[in-house]
């Protein structure tokens, strides 16, 4: 990847095609699965994303083998899709976007109160 891929997103872009073809060979439930991991895990994401293309790119190869094995979605996903995202994000504390930009919002007001207070 270069600065260019980098600074423009292209590299993401062609990332992202590529695994929507790949879960475009899936069965029905398996793409339907697909989009709710999708939906769970963007919550996750840092600014651009790139911290997910890892973590998506081994649940779309997990959907992938075991789609290829005969199992039902059930059987590999359970009732959890969100608990299984959690836990493929890191754990179910795993920080969100909202929480890291809530931390740092507490941070900016406390040092401002300081400021004014002392």
């Amino acid at each position: 990847m270069n600065f260019w891929e980098t600074m423009t997103g292209s590299d993401l872009t062609r990332e992202w095609k590529a695994f929507e073809a790949r879960a475009e060979a899936l069965p029905a439930d398996y793409r339907a699965a697909w989009e709710q991991i999708k939906a769970h895990l963007f919550p996750y994401s840092g600014f651009t994303g790139r911290n997910l293309t890892p973590i998506l790119d081994g649940a779309l190869g997990l959907l992938e083998e075991t789609a290829a094995d005969g199992q039902s979605i059930h059987e590999v996903l359970g009732d959890d899709v969100a608990g299984f995202c959690a836990a493929l994000a890191g754990g179910e504390g795993a920080r969100s976007y909202r929480d890291r930009w809530r931390e740092q919002l507490n941070r900016n007001v406390a040092r401002k109160l300081r400021r004014l207070g002392g």
